[in-house]
């Protein structure tokens, strides 16, 4: 029995929300879902491909060093969407304590406002 609940859209809060939009939209190959408002935005996955959407919320608040709650994409490529993402505006977080006694399987960046997410590499999963 399902309790009737998904998640539907998960939301960042942004400063700029056309800065947030050009950085996540080619970075998902999402797509707003209606016109866009100076202070919000839904992008849709495209129908291809099942997933929440992501929406962006303009405000004042700024990203905590180390969020309650962030993303983690999964990527066949680690390095080459590592790259993509940097390319579109991300920055790698140089003082993420990387634990030293294993290997990890995921690097730490933000996206322009400082929102912190994963790139998980999965391509043997």
């Amino acid at each position: 029995m399902t309790n009737g609940l998904r998640i539907g859209s998960i939301v960042l809060n942004v400063s700029d929300v056309a800065t947030a939009m050009a950085f996540w939209a080619p970075a998902l190959g999402y797509h707003p879902k209606y016109e866009p408002e100076p202070d919000w935005v839904i992008l849709r996955p495209p129908a291809s491909s099942p997933g929440p959407n992501l929406s962006l919320n303009g405000g004042d608040t700024t990203p905590d060093p180390v969020p309650h709650v962030h993303l983690d994409l999964y990527a066949s490529n680690q390095p080459a969407e590592v790259e993509r993402l940097v390319d579109l505006g991300a920055r790698l977080v140089p003082d993420w304590p990387y634990p030293e006694d294993e290997e990890v399987d995921y690097v730490v960046l933000e996206d322009p406002d400082g929102n912190r997410f994963c790139v998980i590499d999965a391509g043997d999963h």
